[in-house]
């Protein structure tokens, strides 16, 4: 596995393919056992990986405690990174909030068996908290040495790009990078969250980069046992022809490699990634060892033009106000005419 710097504002160096441990655990009735998430664990590490991602409220806390485990005595190897914001058990004790914060992380620190989180996620925006309390709180758990970067995840981009702003004018810590769902099956942050990573150099970790298990076409099958039929969250179907046609490509192209479906969805990120200026790094969220045999194989697969602009092009997302007016706007200045690509629209500097 390739290591890269997370972003343009860090030296961090993670490994181009996160292990997110959301299914470390069975607090949510779904998930691995103890000795099957360690199994998962020493996989990934002997793949290369060095970048895990946790989160207080994963299976309860449980995700966090495994996770502490696993990383005993060889700690300072990894990238640990971990979430708050949902595991309050009180009104003032979930949120934002600097009170929330503090808590939280004191929590999870104990769970993770370790003096300090490497990058430490405000989890959603949870439209009450002001963003400068946010990023305030974060600058001083940086100072105190008990995380060393700070990210943002599910955030709007507007609110995003103002914490970036408002820290590097207050000289707090700044944001290392944001967290988001991106897959072939959601790419609606491609109207603004993706060129704002571009623009502003930040490190990208794009979580259910296998659209929930959609893209694997498991689904088809309903006999599967997965997380649709016992969790019902967090997963993409074929609501739609879009949907259907995406999943059919994929399958298509995955037959004429010979791969699991698996390995195009994440070599088509992976191929986003190097046309980047900076880190898009996908989450890998397996339950079983067999599941992160089916993406760790994407490493060794590299897709065509033509598959790559298939993809892009059956995927593809409206761009939608203000952007197609824009691009409407330099098309007509430059004598061309307006049409619609599976291309991320890139920030101008």
């Amino acid at each position: 596995m390739k290591y890269k710097t997370f972003g343009r504002r860090t030296g961090l160096r993670v490994s181009e393919l996160a292990l997110g441990t959301g299914n470390f655990g069975t607090g949510w009735g779904h998930g691995a056992e103890k000795a099957d998430a360690k199994a998962m664990f020493d996989a990934y590490l002997a793949a290369g990986g060095n970048f895990i991602d946790t989160a207080d409220g994963y299976q309860g806390g449980q995700s966090e405690q495994f996770v502490g485990e696993f990383i005993a005595g060889q700690r300072d190897d990894l990238v640990l990174a971990t979430k708050f914001t949902l595991n309050g058990t009180s009104p003032s004790s979930t949120g934002n909030s600097r009170k929330s914060m503090v808590q939280a992380v004191e929590a999870s620190l104990k769970r993770l068996n370790t003096d300090r989180i490497d990058l430490y996620w405000a989890h959603f925006a949870d439209a009450t908290t002001p963003t400068e309390e946010i990023m305030r709180g974060f600058d001083d758990l940086v100072r105190s040495g008990k995380i060393v970067y700070a990210g943002l995840s599910n955030f709007p981009a507007w609110r995003a790009a103002r914490a970036d702003l408002m820290a590097d004018l207050r000289g707090w810590a700044p944001i290392a990078g944001i967290q988001l769902e991106y897959s072939l099956a959601e790419r609606t942050a491609d109207r603004d969250l993706m060129p704002m990573i571009e623009a502003l150099g930040l490190g990208g970790a794009l979580w259910s980069p296998l659209g929930g298990g959609f893209l694997t076409g498991k689904y088809r099958n309903q006999n599967e046992t997965s997380r649709l039929q016992n969790l019902g969250m967090l997963v993409h179907s074929e609501k739609s022809a879009r949907e259907t046609a995406i999943l059919d490509t994929v399958l298509a192209i995955a037959a004429e490699h010979e791969v699991p479906p698996a390995h195009v969805a994440i070599a088509w990120i992976m191929h986003q990634d190097a046309a980047s200026s900076t880190a898009l790094v996908p989450i890998l969220g397996p339950r079983t060892l067999a599941q992160l045999d089916s993406t760790l194989g994407a490493l060794k697969l590299t897709l065509s033009a033509g598959q790559i602009a298939r993809l892009d092009e059956v995927s593809a997302v409206e761009p939608g106000t203000p952007h197609r007016q824009i691009s409407e706007s330099q098309l007509a200045i430059a004598g061309g005419k307006p049409e619609l690509t599976g291309r991320r629209i890139h920030p101008v500097a």
